[in-house]
């Protein structure tokens, strides 16, 4: 029986820090990332690809902003935008791995599945919005768009005078179509889905499906989407090789290997960057809890090499 591995791509692996994003750039990124996934192809793996959307979406809320003001075009809502960003991204990444896998002699099928996850409405962090989006404004132009469309604005950590619009980040509980999605990889096909997060939706109380203003983190749903479809491994490729204990501080410290136990003390210990490597560990321990046999994080760069990437296992 061949694995099923679930690899979560990290933003750097779309567009780097200190790019445009120009499609040059995301085709040239795309394709050097996939590059290092025909290893596991190779050996046999079958592939569930998820992705970030961080800066495609934003870039889209600013079109947003420009149609409005100059056009008077109707903005769309945060879930048609995330929407937006899973089609475009999908589809460059489809036609980028297609053709790595041409260069290496590989026929395999490959599909996006513009994914929904289902969260709840009831979710406390409809009640502390945290994640942030969309571009910089004045105080002025926050207040009028905080008034005119119900928006909530943040202080901006970098600028004193900038604030930025926030929005919540609710856990996924679903994801829509997973059969479909297990169906399709069993048989062979690499699947592309829950990019960004997946569409953040709910259920009203008459059992419809309803959009919201909202962002679901991307390794959340993809480690929900592993133990789901009862991934063996899930990775998540990210821009360091390793975890690091109080990265970037005179105490950072190599973490290879990782228990459950090794975990909850670390996290107790608050050795984890709360915005960044703590909610990938959170992930990597809730998939091998489920039953997965190891998570996985590293930069996509190192996967081949065994001497590099964090291991994450139950026990």
């Amino acid at each position: 029986m061949s694995k099923l591995a679930v690899i979560a791509l990290g933003g750097n692996a779309i567009i780097r820090d200190d790019e445009r994003g120009t499609i040059q750039e995301q085709n040239k990124n795309t394709t050097d990332t996939f590059e290092h996934l025909t290893y596991l192809i190779k050996k046999g793996y079958n592939l569930v690809i998820s992705h970030g959307n961080g800066p495609q979406v934003g870039n889209i809320l600013l079109r947003n902003d420009a149609g409005e003001e100059v056009y008077d075009i109707p903005q769309m809502p945060l879930d048609i935008c995330v929407a937006d960003s899973q089609g475009g991204i999908g589809y460059m990444l489809e036609k980028m791995l297609k053709n790595v896998l041409k260069e290496e002699g590989i026929e395999k099928e490959i599909v996006t599945i513009v994914t929904q996850v289902v969260v709840s409405k009831d979710d406390p962090a409809f009640n502390n919005y945290t994640k942030r989006v969309g571009k910089l404004y004045d105080k002025k132009r926050a207040d009028e768009l905080s008034t005119n469309k119900g928006w909530v604005f943040k202080k901006s950590p970098k600028r004193k005078d900038a604030w930025r619009r926030v929005v919540p980040s609710p856990k996924p509980i679903a994801i829509m179509n997973e059969k479909i999605i297990k169906d399709l990889v069993y048989s062979g096909v690499i699947v592309i889905a829950i990019g960004g997060g997946g569409v953040p939706v709910y259920y009203d109380d008459e059992g419809m499906l309803r959009g919201l203003e909202a962002v679901i983190d991307k390794d959340a749903s993809s480690s929900l989407l592993a133990s789901n479809i009862d991934s063996d491994e899930f990775y998540m490729l990210t821009d360091v090789p390793y975890v690091y204990k109080n990265f970037g501080t005179p105490k950072q410290e190599i973490l290879e290997f990782l228990t459950k136990a090794d975990i909850e003390k670390l996290i107790e210990e608050k050795a984890f960057g709360e915005g960044n490597m703590l909610p990938k560990i959170k992930s990597a321990l809730r998939f091998v809890e489920n039953g997965g046999s190891k998570s996985v994080i590293t930069d996509a760069s190192k996967l081949e090499d065994k001497k590099y990437g964090t291991r994450i296992t139950l026990l």
